[in-house]
């Protein structure tokens, strides 16, 4: 405290009140220690808040209430937004996650600070307590979902993997805990993983091929692609131009992007999904930035966006209809690109929402590329596959 008055006012308070930090009873007392100091490299002692208050490119972040897994691709989405992020490395402790950031400048790692502190990662958990590490440098040894170096993407991605340090000598890579893992991910679907995925995949870049060059483009490939996840950035390869690389949010998103929509056909192609040998997709004036996109649809109620995911299907869902908006109207805006069989318009709390069922899935594939997050009638629409098969 400031002073012996103010420690004082603080003890006597808490002597006849039960002090609560998150749930459990804390009691304060007196302490022997007259002031709290930390050594410098000079060896002269300073004040703990003035330490505390310096900033720094390096940010420690504890993440309170972590009920979804906060992995590397998860704490990249957010911190990206603020500037360069060079390295993660995440630890667990008892009932908190906690991550080192490193961004190449100090000014990014106070921007992102003074951004996010206090914020909730997904829906009412994982909140984020931001404050500068005193740490010069963060040493990563190996690139998988609890830590990343996007420095150097040659780094081997599994623990015991040895490698070679510039001296010569070999390295085993320390083997850290996992953090959420399979059954995290089952969580998100209320406990049970869909078939075919496993929910441990820390690969979150993909490659996308035998795409049609003359009718796809990266906005196209945003809203196929953001059924499944969060897009970070879609660039297309200058020598290969019916191939992309589209990264996404984590490496269970990007999971389910390669279960669900390899071999969909699109624009008259059977279209291939596989995982890049990039980590990332860095920023350049060919790669186009989705990151702080409003229309990623898992910005909000994950867990509910999960279990919405399925392969493309014949039926489309479309919400944020105008509210004089017929059947009519959207069969005539989406029968541009296949045979609408029939259209139901509804209202859910409040907002009016239709299900269309095309002739085939492709067709249903081609309007949702082409229409989702597009102007009709004064509104943005959003389209997604349905699960449902009938009107």
């Amino acid at each position: 405290m400031q002073d012996l008055a103010s420690a004082r006012g603080v003890v006597d308070f808490y002597g006849t009140t039960q002090a609560n930090v998150r749930g459990r009873n804390v009691y304060i007392q007196f302490s022997s220690h007259s002031e709290l100091t930390v050594p410098e490299h000079s060896g002269q002692p300073r004040r703990q808040f003035e330490q505390d208050l310096q900033p720094n490119r390096i940010l420690l972040v504890t993440i309170h209430n972590p009920l979804y897994p906060m992995t590397v691709d998860v704490l990249h989405q957010v911190f990206s937004r603020y500037g360069i992020v060079e390295k993660i490395v995440t630890f667990q402790k008892t009932a908190v996650v906690q991550a080192l950031v490193q961004y190449s400048a100090q000014q990014e790692a106070i921007h992102a600070r003074n951004t996010v502190q206090g914020r909730n990662v997904y829906d009412g958990c994982c909140t984020l307590d931001i404050q500068f590490s005193n740490l010069s440098e963060l040493q990563v040894q190996f690139n998988n979902d609890r830590t990343r170096d996007y420095t150097n993407a040659a780094l081997p991605t599994e623990p015991g993997v040895p490698f070679y340090g510039d001296n010569g000598n070999m390295h085993v890579p320390y083997q850290q805990m996992p953090l959420g893992g399979a059954a995290a991910a089952a969580a998100m679907f209320g406990g049970v993983l869909p078939p075919g995925i496993t929910g441990v995949n820390d690969r979150s870049t993909l490659i996308v091929s035998n795409l049609n060059a003359e009718r796809m483009d990266a906005d196209k490939l945003f809203n196929l692609f953001s059924n499944y996840g969060n897009i970070m950035r879609i660039k297309f390869l200058h020598n290969k131009p019916d191939h992309a690389l589209v990264q996404m949010g984590d490496g269970l998103q990007a999971e389910l992007a390669v279960h669900f929509l390899k071999g969909a056909m699109v624009f008259g192609k059977k279209m291939e999904v596989n995982y890049s040998k990039h980590s990332q997709i860095n920023l350049s004036s060919d790669a186009h930035d989705y990151s702080a996109s409003t229309l990623n649809r898992f910005n909000r109620n994950v867990s509910k966006n999960l279990k919405y995911c399925c392969a493309p299907t014949k039926m489309i869902h479309v919400s944020s209809l105008s509210n004089d908006c017929t059947q009519a109207d959207i069969s005539a805006y989406l029968g541009e690109h296949g045979q609408v069989v029939e259209v139901k318009v509804f209202e859910a709390n409040g907002k009016k929402q239709a299900l269309v069922l095309f002739e085939n899935v492709e067709e249903a594939t081609e309007a949702l590329t082409c229409k989702h997050a597009t102007p009709f009638q004064g509104q943005t629409i959003r389209l997604a596959f349905s699960k449902s098969t009938s009107l």
